[in-house]
């Protein structure tokens, strides 16, 4: 029997403000000396006053509004009660009722076409302390460097129906948090913490929704997803009953496991923070703060598509990571060189060139290769020397004696030995095989030990095929 299943995402993006969310308390929370950056706010103490963190507030109005949500012109702070050793107020100052934002869209390129993906609010609030189970003893410490870290909170509408999806909401979410500047978010350091609400079904009536807990990275948020709706399935064609509740994610047996029954809101019992005032986000601070929004990845997608013709694979890992996109941008623009966008973006990620080396370095080492200056054997050589140098093309050249065969008739001395040793793939060539012609191409430039001259062997060795 076929079951549609239905996901959304909730995700807890820890901001990297100066200070935390309610005192003045250093934000570090991988500091490895334990309860270093903590003071009675921290600490929950009896008779303490949060204060609001300004820049924690613009960045997650900055991140609302890169995706396209609504600001609440007035929003107001709620307790969140719940016991846990790493909460030590015993509640968490969140948002309930009244977020800082809501009704958002990011729209996910999906195997080509465009899906979108409803925000149904991005909020503020507090993060826990850390809890810390040291290996083969009975008891647990508290680490409160991470209390209070500005922890901002997207939840997603029930807008996605498969783990692939899923993930690449998760992907595209990440590169905007970079591109924004507000999180690094990586995962792994918990940084950027995912849980999944899936539910199954055979018609268009949402069914029971489960959630799990707390996947920390995108490889588990699709393998997590991806099991729960396989396991979900089984239950109900076996005619069991699917129960609300929260599961946590086991990464050795790749499985998901029932943690707790699922609250909901009243069990929180929510009210307004009396420690706080309502917060009014007024017209001049939001046109601000929208002005300082950049051209975010879906922008710089379409862009590298229009304007510089590359594959697809290729515009993905350049637009995955802001500074990369800002580096191959940097050396297009630079004066003085002419630079195809399709060998820049090759060297950078195919020749694995990326950022080690300074912008007008890697222009002048690709101009090289484009005029036909050196050819691409040598050019893996001198750009591995000019890494590990950091001298110029120019001062390589002139040490090392490079220089390309640009003698005709020396090249074709080589050409006919070639030709001769490969009658076989000479007569596959006559037979129109590309791949012949390719293959002759190689073993002159190995005969030559790289340095002919690559259009020069083009040239030549066509012209002598067309004669035989």
């Amino acid at each position: 029997m076929k079951y549609s299943p239905t996901i959304g995402l909730e995700i807890h993006i820890e901001l990297k403000t100066n200070s935390k969310m309610f005192c003045s308390c250093k934000n570090d929370p991988f500091i490895k000396k334990p309860n270093i950056y903590i003071c009675p706010i921290c600490l929950g103490l009896p008779g303490t006053l949060p204060v609001l963190n300004k820049k924690a507030i613009e960045w997650t109005v900055l991140v609302a509004l890169s995706l396209q949500c609504k600001i609440a012109s007035e929003t107001k702070w709620d307790r969140k009660n719940y016991y846990y050793p790493d909460l030590p107020k015993g509640y968490q100052i969140s948002q309930y009722d009244l977020p800082l934002s809501s009704n958002g869209v990011l729209e996910i390129d999906f195997d080509g076409e465009l899906l979108p993906v409803g925000i149904e609010r991005v909020h503020l609030e507090e993060d826990t302390a850390k809890l810390i189970h040291p290996k083969g003893t009975n008891y647990s410490l508290v680490d409160f460097n991470r209390a209070g870290i500005p922890l901002m909170e997207i939840v997603t509408k029930p807008d996605m129906h498969s783990a692939r999806q899923a993930q690449k909401f998760a992907k595209d979410l990440q590169h905007i948090l970079r591109y924004v500047g507000v999180s690094d978010a990586d995962m792994e350091k918990g940084q950027m913490r995912i849980e999944a609400n899936i539910s199954i079904s055979k018609d268009d009536k949402l069914g029971t929704k489960v959630e799990i807990k707390n996947l920390n990275s995108f490889r588990s948020v699709e393998k997590a997803i991806e099991y729960e709706i396989s396991r979900q399935s089984k239950v109900l064609t076996e005619g069991g009953t699917i129960l609300q509740e929260t599961r946590g994610w086991n990464q050795d047996k790749q499985e998901t496991f029932s943690q707790r029954s699922k609250e909901f809101a009243p069990d929180y019992r929510y009210f307004p923070e009396p420690d706080l005032p309502p917060l009014k986000v007024g017209k001049d601070w939001l046109a601000e703060l929208k002005s300082q929004i950049p051209l975010l990845p879906a922008q710089k997608r379409q862009k590298f598509f229009q304007k510089y013709k590359l594959s697809l694979e290729m515009v993905e890992i350049l637009i995955s990571d802001k500074n990369l996109t800002s580096y191959f941008e940097k050396v297009l623009g630079l004066k003085g060189y002419k630079i195809s966008p399709k060998t820049l973006a090759n060297w950078m990620v195919h020749k694995n060139l990326k950022t080690k080396m300074v912008p007008e370095k890697l222009a002048g080492f690709l101009s090289f290769l484009e005029k036909g200056v050196i050819s691409e054997s040598m050019g893996r050589e001198i750009a591995l020397e000019m890494i590990k140098t950091n001298k110029s093309i120019d001062q390589i050249l002139k040490e090392k004696g490079l220089k390309l065969m640009e003698d005709e008739k020396q090249l074709e001395r080589v050409i006919d030995g070639v030709l001769k040793a490969n009658q076989k793939v000479v007569l596959d060539f006559k037979k129109g095989k590309q791949a012949a012609f390719h293959f002759l191409i190689g073993q002159v430039m190995r005969k030559t030990s790289g340095l002919a001259n690559p259009k020069l062997v083009n040239r030549v060795l066509r012209e002598k095929l067309s004669r035989l």
